[in-house]
């Protein structure tokens, strides 16, 4: 296999000479092969969705670079513009991504963008939309009127309308159920599958245990920076993935390689050596 997006020493600064200058992702390094899964997991706040931003030029590094097909997309104007059609993005929150009258408009958009043939767009649009589990019935419905869920795939369904070589989801089962998230794990399969080698996914995650689910190769982000990465068989013989009551918390996470929480539970990422003591605070390791 060969690489299809090469990152490169990236490094991303806000907001930079004002008072609110902040570094959100340092001297990043990692690569995706063509046919890849990767998972990028971190908790809110570690930089995930900034990294992804840059995969397809919607930011431009303060320092580093990407690589596609190893050439820079930052070498010129046309290759920024190509680099969008080719790494197709779906944002973590799709209303964002949702702007036409009706769903058929809104997965047409890239495609039409493409200068393809109304036939072209129209097979494209309907292959999508019954990929990523949009009902036909809904295509003339406004966007706006669906669900966080339906909308998701809606947004889905308009980046695989585009047919990208690397198809990249922030947070893709942030508003799904369980047994939708699962799904949607089945469909990335599916959609690798489908590209017989030539495609790839990248999707970013708080929930760990989408690490195991989905991905053959993982990227742990914490605080900006990569803290770990590798196959996930050799992961697992490394780290155990835990989860627990909220309460043990601020006793957990010292133990804790990347971890969050809410007001219920807590998971994390720990050192298999860390075992016996996070079992201690009644964390139990998923299996």
């Amino acid at each position: 296999m060969s690489a299809i997006i090469e990152v490169k020493h990236l490094s991303h600064t806000y907001s930079v000479g004002t008072p609110f200058e902040h570094v959100a992702v340092e001297n990043m390094d990692f690569s995706v092969e063509k046919g890849e899964l990767i998972g990028i997991i971190g908790h809110t706040g570690s930089g995930k969705s900034t990294l992804i931003q840059h995969l397809n030029g919607l930011l431009k590094p303060s320092e580093g670079d990407v690589l596609l097909d190893g050439e820079s997309i930052w070498k010129d104007k046309q290759t920024t513009h190509a680099a969008r059609f080719r790494v197709g993005l779906v944002f973590q929150y799709p209303e964002y991504q949702l702007f036409e009258e009706t769903v058929f408009r809104d997965i047409a958009f890239g495609p039409k963008n493409m200068r393809l043939s109304e036939d072209e767009v129209r097979r494209r649009v309907l292959r999508a939309a019954a990929f990523a589990g949009v009902d036909e019935a809904l295509l003339e419905s406004s966007p706006f009127e669906l669900s966080g869920g339906q909308k998701r795939r809606v947004a889905i369904a308009g980046v695989i309308a585009m047919e990208p070589e690397v198809l990249v989801l922030d947070e893709p089962g942030s508003s799904l159920d369980p047994l939708m998230r699962d799904r949607l794990c089945d469909r990335m399969r599916e959609y690798l599958d489908d590209g017989d080698g030539r495609k790839s996914i990248i999707f970013s995650t708080h929930n760990i245990a989408d690490m195991e689910n989905a991905a053959d190769y993982a990227v742990f982000m914490d605080k900006g920076h990569v803290i770990e990465q590798g196959f996930i068989e050799e992961l697992k013989e490394k780290y155990i993935v835990v989860s627990g009551d909220a309460e043990n918390w601020e006793q957990a996470k010292s133990l804790l390689m990347s971890g969050s929480h809410n007001r219920t539970t807590f998971d994390g990422l720990a050192l298999s050596e860390n075992s016996e003591a996070l079992a201690a605070l009644n964390a139990e390791t998923a299996t």
